[in-house]
Parts: C-alpha cells; sequence; structure tokens
C-alpha cells in the first residue's frame, strides 16, 4: 500500500460496510416481500385461484416478453400501460359499477357525488384492508371483488388474444394479434396480473402503506405519496448539497495544487510496443462492436417506429414476425453486448503491456475462444428470444432457453451461464498477466492492484443473476436483477474505466503514476459510497419496506455527487492532446473520454436525479423520464466509454491506419446531436406531460391509451425520427471508419512521409 494506505483504508471500509447495508436491508426484503396466498377464496364460497395460478401467469407474462411489454410495478417498456396501475384502476371501476346497480340501480357515473363518495369509502376500505390469513395464508374476498376480478380478467383475456374489438387497443400498445395465443395461460396470466395489483393497494399489516409504499398513484383508494416519502425526498436533497460541498472543499484544500507536471515522452511508449499475436487477434472483437451498435441503433429507429404505428413499420405489417416486445429486447441486450465487448477487449489489450509486452501462454488462442462464445451467446440468446416471443418455444422451456422477461437480463438462464463462463474466462485471462506483474519485486504496483480488484468484481458479481428462479417472488428478484444493473454496470464497470484509463495514461507518461492512483482511489471510493446502498433506489415501490427506501433515497444521492466535477475531468482528458504531437493520433477516442464526462453530468447526474427522489419517482415511474435518463446514461457514458476504447485498441492494432478526421468529426457530433435531439424534442416532453396526467389523475391514466394516442404524443413520437436518423447516421460513420481500419492491410508503422513513424522511433 505504501503512500497510499490511507486511501485504501477508506476504499475497503466504504465497500465493507455499503455492502453490509445492502446485504442486512436485502435480506428484509426476502422477509418482507408481499406474500403470494396459498389461496384466493370468496367470502362463504369457494377457491378462485391458488398460488401455484399466480406463478403461472408470471411465467406466462415472461414468455411474452415480460418487461419488455408494458410494466410491472414501473419497471418495464412505456408504450403498453402499466399492468399494475391498470388492472388496479379496471378492477375498482368494476367494483363501483357493480356496486351502485346493487344499491341504486344505475351505473357509478350517474349517481350523484353524495352516493359516489359513501361507495368510494366502502371500496377503500375493502381495498385497503388485508385479507390474508397469517396463519394459513388464505387471501378471503367478497363476491363482489370476485365479480369485478372476474370482468377484468375477461378484458386482459380479449386483449392477449386476438378478438376484433380489441385490435385497435393491441395496435395502441403495440402488441401483435394473439399474443399469448393459449387461453390457459391467459386465464393465469391475469392471476398474476390481480396479485402485482393486490400488492398495490393492500395495506401491510400494522401499516397504513400498501405493500408497494403506495405506489402507483391511485386517487379512488388514497394511494398517495406517504410521510415517510416526502420525508425522505427532503433528506435526499439536503445530502445531495451537503456532499457536493464536502466535496468541493475537500478538492480545494485536500488536493495538491503544486504537483509539478511531467514532461511527456517524444514519443508513444505504447506504440513502440511490438504487437503480440493476442492484441493483433482483437480486430474481430472491434468488428464486433460495431457491428452489434449498428443493429442496436437501427432496432431502436424501428422500435421507436412502433409507438406511432403499433403492429406496421411504414404501412407494412411486420408486427407477427418481429414486434415490439422482441424488437426492445434486441436493441437492450445488443447494447449491452457491445459495450461489454469494448471493456473485454480493453481490458484484454492490456494484459501484455502489463506482461511486460509478451502475451501469456496460450494468450491467444484464449483470446480466440472468448470471442467465438460471445457470439454463440449473442445468436443464441436471439434465437431463443425469437421463439419465446413467436410462442413457438414449449413452456416449460421458455425460461431456460428463450426469455427470461426481466429487463436488461432478458435472455434465457442457459445463454445467461454461458455469458458468465465467458467472464469468467476473461477474468482468467487477464489474471494470467496480471499477477506475474504483481508478483515482480519492486515498483509501485498500486493501480494494478486496483484494475485487478475491479476485472475481479466485473468477472464475479454478474453471477448475483442466479440468485432467483423462473418462480422466485418479484420483489427479489427485483433485488438480485439490480445487483447486475446497477451495481454491476453503473459500479465495478466504471471504477474498471476510470482505473483502466488511468494507467494506460500513466503509462504513456501524459500523467505521474502517483497522481493516477490517487485520483482513481479517491474515484472508486466515492463510486462504491453512493453506488452500493444506491441500488436500492431501485426498489422503492417494488415490495419493499420504508427504510429500503430511506437507504436509498440517502444514498443515491451521494452518486451524483463525483459527477459534479466530471468537467474538471473532462478538461484534463481534452488537454492531453496538447501534450505530445503523437497525441494527434488519439484524438478521437479522447473525444469520447469528454463526451462520457458530460453525458455523466447530464444524463447520470441531472437527468438520473431528476427522476431519483421517492416523492419524484413516485409520479414518474414507468413514465418517459425514465428512458431519458436511459438512454443519456446507458450510451451517453458506457456506450461512449466502448467507442472510445474502441478507437483506442484501434490506433495500435492497425497503426498504418490514420481515421478521416472529417468522418469522425461527422460521427461525433451527428451520435450527440441525435441523442439531445431524440431526448430534447420527444422523449422530456412526452415524459413532462405524462409526468402532469400522473399527478391529476393517476399513473394508469398517463399510460393509458386515451392519453398516449391524443394527436400532441403522436406528433411529438414523429418528431423523434428526426434525432433517431441522426444518431443512426452517426453511428455508421462511426461503423465504417472501424470497419476501412481492420480491412486495412495491418503493418507496423506508417510510409515515413507520415508523423505516426516519430511515434515508433525510440526516445
Amino acid at each position: 500500500m505504501g503512500p497510499y494506505r490511507k486511501h485504501w483504508f477508506i476504499l475497503i471500509a466504504v465497500v465493507a460496510i455499503m455492502f453490509g447495508l445492502l446485504g442486512y436491508f436485502g435480506r428484509e426484503v426476502y422477509r418482507h416481500a408481499p406474500p403470494i396466498p396459498q389461496q384466493v377464496q370468496i367470502q362463504g364460497g369457494g377457491v378462485l385461484f391458488t398460488a401455484d395460478d399466480i406463478l403461472n401467469g408470471q411465467t406466462a407474462w415472461q414468455s411474452v416478453g415480460g418487461m419488455q411489454l408494458g410494466s410491472i410495478w414501473g419497471h418495464g417498456a412505456y408504450q403498453a400501460p402499466d399492468w399494475t396501475a391498470d388492472w388496479l384502476h379496471r378492477e375498482l371501476g368494476a367494483w363501483l359499477d357493480l356496486a351502485a346497480q346493487q344499491a341504486h340501480g344505475k351505473p357509478y357515473a350517474a349517481l350523484d357525488v353524495s352516493q359516489q363518495a359513501a361507495l368510494r369509502a366502502a371500496l377503500q376500505q375493502e381495498y385497503r384492508g388485508n385479507g390474508v390469513d397469517s396463519a394459513t395464508k388464505v387471501l378471503t374476498i367478497s363476491p363482489r371483488r370476485a365479480a369485478a376480478i372476474a370482468r377484468t380478467a375477461r378484458y386482459y383475456d380479449q386483449l392477449f388474444s386476438d378478438a376484433p374489438s380489441l385490435q385497435r387497443s393491441r395496435e395502441s400498445f403495440a402488441m401483435k394479434e394473439n399474443t399469448l395465443p393459449s387461453a390457459e395461460r391467459r386465464v393465469a396470466l391475469t392471476r398474476f396480473f390481480f396479485w402485482t395489483a393486490w400488492a398495490a393497494a393492500t395495506d401491510r399489516p400494522g401499516q397504513q402503506v400498501s405493500y408497494t409504499n403506495n405506489w402507483p398513484h391511485e386517487p379512488l383508494i388514497g394511494n398517495q405519496p406517504s410521510a415517510e416519502n416526502v420525508v425522505w425526498s427532503i433528506v435526499s436533497v439536503v445530502v445531495l448539497l451537503a456532499g457536493i460541498g464536502f466535496l468541493v472543499w475537500g478538492w480545494a484544500f485536500l488536493r495538491r495544487h503544486d504537483d509539478a507536471e511531467e514532461a511527456a515522452p517524444r514519443t508513444d511508449p505504447l506504440a513502440a510496443v511490438p504487437l503480440t499475436p493476442s492484441q493483433r487477434a482483437l480486430g474481430k472483437y472491434l468488428l464486433l462492436v460495431v457491428a452489434l451498435f449498428v443493429f442496436q441503433v437501427l432496432l431502436g429507429g424501428f422500435t421507436a417506429h412502433y409507438t406511432v404505428e403499433g403492429q406496421q413499420f411504414y404501412g407494412i405489417d411486420v408486427s407477427q414476425w418481429f414486434p415490439y416486445s422482441l424488437t426492445r429486447t434486441w436493441h437492450i441486450q445488443s447494447a449491452l453486448f457491445w459495450i461489454a465487448t469494448g471493456f473485454l477487449a480493453a481490458g484484454l489489450f492490456l494484459v501484455p503491456l502489463i506482461n511486460g509486452g509478451r502475451d501469456p501462454k496460450y494468450q491467444k488462442l484464449g483470446v480466440d475462444v472468448l470471442f467465438w462464445a460471445l457470439v454463440l451467446v449473442v445468436v443464441g440468446s436471439f434465437i431463443g428470444n425469437y421463439l419465446a416471443i413467436r410462442q413457438v418455444m414449449p413452456a416449460n422451456l421458455n425460461f431456460w432457453l428463450g426469455h427470461q422477461g426481466y429487463e436488461y437480463v432478458d435472455l434465457g438462464r442457459l445463454w445467461q451461464i454461458a455469458k458468465f463462463i465467458g467472464l469468467l474466462l476473461w477474468l482468467g485471462l487477464m489474471l494470467r498477466g496480471i499477477v506475474p506483474a504483481l508478483r515482480q519485486p519492486g515498483g509501485d504496483k498500486n493501480l494494478l492492484a486496483l484494475l485487478t480488484a475491479s476485472v475481479v468484481a466485473i468477472g464475479l458479481f454478474y453471477g448475483a443473476g442466479f440468485f432467483y428462479g423462473e418462480r422466485t417472488s418479484l420483489s427479489i428478484m427485483e433485488y438480485w436483477r439490480w445487483w447486475i444493473v446497477h451495481l454491476w454496470v453503473e459500479g465495478f464497470f466504471e471504477v474498471f474505466a476510470t482505473t483502466a484509463l488511468a494507467f494506460i495514461f500513466a503509462t504513456m507518461g501524459l500523467v505521474s503514476r502517483p497522481m493516477a492512483t490517487a485520483a482513481s482511489l479517491a474515484s472508486a471510493s466515492l463510486f462504491m459510497l453512493g453506488g452500493i446502498p444506491g441500488t436500492f433506489h431501485h426498489l422503492y415501490f417494488a415490495g419493499t419496506t420504508t427504510p429500503v427506501m430511506a437507504v436509498g433515497a440517502s444514498f443515491s444521492a451521494l452518486e451524483v455527487v463525483p459527477l459534479i466535477v466530471l468537467g474538471h475531468e473532462a478538461w484534463e482528458n481534452w488537454r492531453l492532446k496538447h501534450r505530445a504531437p503523437w497525441m494527434a493520433q488519439l484524438r478521437w477516442p479522447l473525444m469520447c473520454f469528454v463526451a462520457v464526462a458530460f453525458w455523466n453530468m447530464l444524463g447520470a447526474g441531472v437527468f438520473g436525479f431528476m427522476i431519483n427522489p421517492p416523492i419524484s419517482l413516485y409520479y414518474v415511474q414507468g413514465l418517459n423520464t425514465t428512458p431519458v435518463h436511459a438512454h443519456a446514461a446507458l450510451f451517453g457514458v458506457y456506450g461512449f466509454l466502448a467507442l472510445g476504447f474502441t478507437l483506442l485498441v484501434l490506433r495500435y492494432v492497425r497503426p498504418g491506419f490514420a481515421l478521416d478526421n472529417r468522418w469522425m468529426a461527422a460521427a461525433f457530433w451527428s451520435l450527440n446531436a441525435g441523442l439531445v435531439l431524440m431526448i430534447a424534442t420527444s422523449l422530456l416532453p412526452i415524459g413532462i406531460i405524462q409526468f402532469l396526467a400522473s399527478v391529476r389523475e393517476g399513473l394508469w391514466y398517463a399510460r393509458s391509451e386515451a392519453f398516449m394516442q391524443q394527436p400532441l404524443l403522436q406528433t411529438l413520437r414523429w418528431v423523434r425520427t428526426g434525432g433517431d436518423l441522426v444518431f443512426i447516421g452517426g453511428a455508421v460513420l462511426f461503423a465504417l471508419q472501424v470497419v476501412r481500419a481492420l480491412w486495412s492491410t495491418p503493418s507496423p508503422a506508417l510510409p515515413a512521409s507520415e508523423p505516426l513513424v516519430a511515434a515508433r522511433q525510440p526516445a
């Protein structure tokens, strides 16, 4: 540890304490998850259905795309309704109509104000009351509620079939005809939807909030923000302000200001190291990155068009073959694949540099095997998704080979296992070069040790996705799913990227190793301080208790704090290109890293905190405000990081190729401009309009067919086409540059007339 002992102790303490919090309250998620009744029975009557029926409905929902077709508890896609909010409102409306007919002989809408108020009071009393017997786990409901459930279930049975009466609704929701062909599975599906709505309406025993902390907003039964929601929202803002204040003071007084800037080498140290066979083999990784990148953005435009023509693409009915739920699945999964591939390639490129300029034995073979394993997982999982959503795959195989139904972890479990094995192989390939370097006597190895820790975390923590199964409670599944989406991607990948860049720039002699090491350790502590318990901000309304909300709100506010100083990081990266003439060859990787800092501040910071406080997320979860954050953070941060790594590796595996600055400028600025346009002209305005509707009427209305199909929102979705086209153009230009470079004949150096020759001559 040496001079960094204090930094290491802080980082280790932060990680240990924060994981302690995550584990302790994770246990509470298990203990207090909404119960799945063993039976649902009618007062004085028979059994309606059982826990197995509810879980069968959960597997049916997974098989049609799950979170890629509408949402449950606010998590999922945004074109179809949130099935929890929609079912709840429809069931409440059915109950009121039945009660009005029984008491007054006319529909609820025809009653006077006092009569309606009396029925709403009775409605709230029945629906807020917890009817589960603690000993038998049997839920008992009234005959009237059973009739309301049956009426609501008939609507969903028709919606998920090919009933002509609801064809227009299916088109509005971007659902293909006969989404779930099996009548038996449609019945089970309605029971699962009922259970999610029951948990959202029913008070926890001994408390005055529902299992989902009163989410969604539903005035008919008094589902409104709890007192704790308001309190912890205010606390989160205070914590954010305090965190920013302390960071500014620490930055001003603790940071050394008199560090002399080291003179940059006359030539590029990395270019002076001969390429190894394993590094030359990385070209195909870069090709896979850009191929999946272009595929993903084309699918994004295709999927976005479904929001205006729910079953067609400019008049051509394609929904039966490539429905919205499938293309959205592929869109998200391909993004995760190409971003991860870019990170893996960057890591593999570093191995020989760490290992003294040599490949460990059989390293190229391992790199080749890993590549084809990645291709197998991509192709296999995509085929499985297709067969599942087409309802061709047998139901008992869907979870394992088809579609898990959970956003960002959509691939079948078998492909998930294969992906994990691939990550373990990558980890092994990394450690084969790192461990011998760590064992070498002498030298400062603190930065390398931190890089090793991040590599191990990336390799192992994806395994969190195996702690839930096909029939696991939704609350427990959400807990583990966000370990992957938030902790694995947003936490450990962030630390890896920061440390890898610091290692590369220090190796190049552009920054001092002590400065790079101290900055990386401090950054890792800041990321982990908010990032680990900040996982809970995804779980405010996923069937968890108030303490989870408190921890998530408080610590996730701290996630924004380090993003405040990223403007300085962007400046530091930008000025590196002026440190030495040979840095001109790295202009575009550096530009990508500058973009990362900008979008980290705006997409992850501003747009992230916009939806982060509990009171905000209560009203906007499941609206188009969420994809504003998702697009700006996932592509703006991790996408540009992966593209920057791709260009960085490309510069060294094809040293004789010079990127065309005009093409790259067009590609870079088109990607940024396209992202701004799709957010500013479509996603954000739609989200704000939905936000107002959610506050005034309820989430059910903000996601309803009547609201979403109004002319203004239709126009705003059409307007997004402009931003999409600009973005797609940038992606194609970027990919063409990479393909041109990889297609060129590899050479150790440029002709003598090129300035790169100087970078390859000894200093």
